[in-house]
């Protein structure tokens, strides 16, 4: 592209028209791109946080991988966890009891999962510790029968702390009056709060001797083999890779697998807002057309005077992309800068919105989440920046060419 035509290019950009409702719709469609990168961008930035906060509170009691038996009993854990660990991913591993249950207290019954736990190890696995509201998990004592209950189940139990309720375990015992559920008596040591209702409202922990007692387990043997990886993002790659290394008939799966419907529902839901914003990047790009169709119309007379000076048809073709694609780098930069401003700034913003017209968008009884995150990738601001400046790009097209194809005598034929 030689100098003339971006001179010129530019100059009609600047340039005040005859007719102003031009330069209007040119104002428009530069809007149109800027607001719609900037809801684009946040909106996606919003839904990556969401997504890293439901990952983080479901990975800090679930495990990165886990491997467990076929019948739900794992013999020699130990030398099972020994052979997984010699991955260089794997970061950690700790052993668990995994059954189901009933708690009782004063004639109120929930279902439960009961998972017995090595307080020292799991902590290594999962972040069950920093979740602790009230007590820790070392106050669960091998053979004290402590438990550490959701404080969703707290809530429904109406217990705190020091609390003693009843568990109750499916498998029955054999007495003269028939198969009898087994009971037991724990006493409550500590109450978490995952930020998940489905763990706060019916996981419990109790220590790993305990489980094994209550649901009777040989020493060496438990329902599986938690595991902690350095990132949790290779965990198919290493679940595929563990098949091959350890020596025993083992089920083995991850945390994509385990919690597939959240994250697919989440990302679905990103796609769809993606799209549905992108088409207001689409419409706002596609209003250049209409913008640069009337500023070939009312620039005929120039374009005439350019082809008999000697101006090509390309040369004017040119000239009108450079206008039309100027609006769109404008557009594209101003929205760029809008997005990552109020990504960056999302809470602050909903926070006045919140002050200001006394509403609350994120209430922590039924969202776990008083917050918005918000996680900005830069990927995404590159995606979204290249798919409006192509978009910007190719509605320019036609409305230049239409311009390459003025014939000069017809356009001065009244002048």
């Amino acid at each position: 592209m030689s100098s003339y035509e971006l001179f010129i290019g530019l100059r009609y950009t600047r340039a005040k028209r005859r007719n102003h409702f031009i330069s209007f719709i040119s104002l428009i469609s530069l809007l149109g791109i800027t607001l719609g990168m900037t809801a684009l961008i946040t909106v996606m930035s919003v839904m990556n946080g969401f997504q890293k906060e439901v990952r983080s509170r479901i990975l800090g009691v679930a495990s990165h991988i886990q491997i467990s038996g076929f019948d739900g009993r794992l013999p020699d854990w130990h030398r099972i966890a020994d052979e997984a660990r010699k991955h260089p991913e794997v970061e950690a591993a700790a052993p668990y009891v995994s059954a189901q249950g009933m708690v009782s207290f004063n004639n109120v019954v929930s279902g439960v999962i009961v998972r017995g736990i090595l307080p020292d190890m799991e902590d290594r696995v999962a972040d069950l510790g920093r979740m602790m509201i009230d007590g820790k998990l070392d106050d669960l004592v091998p053979g004290q029968f402590g438990i550490v209950i959701g404080r969703e189940l707290a809530r429904a139990l109406g217990v705190f702390t020091g609390d003693k309720i009843v568990l109750i375990s499916p498998q029955g015992q054999v007495t003269p009056a028939g198969i009898l559920p087994r009971l037991k008596q724990f006493t409550i040591t500590g109450i978490f709060e995952a930020g998940h209702f489905e763990y706060d409202s019916g996981l419990v922990l109790i220590h790993l001797a305990d489980a094994k007692k209550l649901y009777r387990m040989e020493n060496d043997e438990v329902s599986g083999v938690r595991l902690k990886l350095r990132d949790l993002f290779l965990a198919p790659k290493v679940a595929q890779e563990l098949v091959s290394m350890i020596s025993a008939d083992v089920h083995i799966s991850d945390w994509t697998r385990q919690h597939a419907n959240y994250f697919r529902a989440i990302q679905i839901e990103k796609r769809m807002l993606s799209l549905i914003l992108a088409l207001i990047i689409a419409v706002a790009a596609f209003n250049i057309v209409s913008t640069l169709v009337m500023a070939v119309t009312d620039k005929q007379s120039d374009i005439a005077i350019l082809r008999t000076l000697g101006a090509s048809p390309r040369s004017i073709m040119k000239v009108f992309i450079v206008q039309g694609t100027l609006i769109g780098i404008v557009g594209t930069a101003l929205g760029v800068m809008g997005g990552v401003l109020l990504a960056y700034n999302i809470e602050a913003v909903i926070a006045a919105i919140e002050r200001v017209f006394s509403v609350q968008f994120l209430s922590r009884e039924v969202y776990y989440i008083s917050e918005i995150p918000s996680d900005l990738h830069l990927a995404d601001v590159v995606t979204v920046a290249a798919v409006s400046f192509v978009l910007t790009l190719l509605a320019t097209l036609y409305p230049s060419y239409r311009a390459s194809k003025v014939n000069p005598a017809e356009a001065l034929r009244y002048e």
